[in-house]
Formats: C-alpha cells, structure tokens, sequence
C-alpha cells in the first residue's frame, strides 16, 4: 500500500518549500544566479541539503520556480500600474516605467532576471517572461489603434520591439546599478524609456510640445 501523507506532513513540508523559495528570492537579489547554489539556499533556510531534494531535483529546477517567482511579482505589479492608467497610450508607458524604476531599484535580481547567464531551462522562462509583457502592451497597442488614438500597426509585432529595446536598454544601467562608481546614473534611464515609448507607438509624448 502506498504511503500517504497526513495533512500535518502535507503542511510541514509545504512550509518549508515556501522557506526555501523565499530563501532563494532572498539569495537571487543578493547574488544572482550564481549565488543561488542548492547548498547555500538550504542554509539560507536552514534546513539540510539533502533536506533541500525533497522539493527540487537540482538546481535548474529550483531555478525555475524561482524565477517565475520573481517573474509572477513583477507581472502583478505591472497590471495594477496600468489599471491606474486611463488612456492605452498611458498604460503602455506604465508598463514600462513600471517594470524599469522596479528594475533599478533592485538591479542585482533584475539582472538576474534578464541577462545573467543561467541554465538553458531559464532561457526559456525568459522568454515566457518576455512574451507576458509583450501580450500586457500589445492589447493595450490593440485597443488604442481600434479607436484611433494610434495609427494602424501591428500590435504584437510592436510590442515585442518594445520589449526588446527595453531589455536591451536596461542591461548597461542594471550593471552600473550595482557598481558604486557608476551607479549614479542610472535615475535617468527611467523617463528616457517611456519617451522613447511613446515615440515608438506612433504617438506624441508630453515632451514635443
């Protein structure tokens, strides 16, 4: 007869998978990556290594979960900005000041997030990443251009070049983030992206006038 768990068991060790990501989410702003070995998040949690096995196979999948974590947070942060927003236009920009100003505010877990290299099976969460945020801009691209209030284009196809350039855009200023001697610069980069933003949409920003 098979094992079950009791509900005690169940809960225990729910805990401590929940100890271990938050653990690791710990670790991945500290570290990146490479700091986010399965030793040092069980010490982080404070739990054995091998306790650490129960939940994750290896690395690369702790890595995953981890990073659609962190991903999962930055999403909600992003809708909640732009259901403050009124117009598609606003909300366009909103995703992207959004995702930015959060971004060099915690440039060692963005970095990690968007260019440190990392297992293949994190690459492909990234781009799981990428295409939410497209999807996020281009209903809002849709909706404007529906209405008239941007020429016709293709929304999807615009929005992945937002994205790109965005992420593109970010990654020298997430480096110099966490560099001491550089990392005064970077407050800048935040109105420059949702300038360019606008511009890129085939709309006016505030700044033409």
């Amino acid at each position: 007869m098979a094992y079950r768990r009791t509900p005690a068991v169940q809960a225990r060790l729910d805990a401590q998978r929940e100890a271990v990501l938050q653990a690791a989410v710990g670790l991945l702003a500290e570290r990146g990556y490479g700091g986010c070995s399965m030793a040092a998040v069980a010490e982080r949690a404070g739990i054995a290594t091998g306790s650490l096995y129960q939940h994750f196979a290896n690395k690369a999948e702790l890595s995953v979960e981890l990073f659609r974590r962190v991903v999962t947070r930055e999403i909600a942060a992003v809708n909640e900005a732009v259901a403050r927003r009124e117009t598609p236009q606003q909300r366009v920009a909103a995703v992207v000041e959004t995702f930015a100003a959060r971004a060099l505010r915690a440039p060692r877990l963005a970095y990690a997030l968007l260019v440190e290299p990392a297992d293949a099976v994190v690459d492909s969460e990234r781009l799981v990443f990428r295409r939410a945020f497209r999807d996020v801009i281009a209903a809002q691209i849709t909706a404007a251009v529906a209405t008239g209030q941007l020429p016709r284009q293709d929304p999807e196809l615009t929005a992945a070049a937002l994205v790109g350039a965005v992420g593109e855009a970010l990654a020298g200023p997430l480096v110099a983030a966490h560099t001491p001697a550089t990392g005064d610069t970077v407050p800048e980069v935040v109105p420059a992206l949702v300038s360019f933003t606008l511009r890129a949409l085939g709309g006016r920003d505030d700044s033409d006038a």
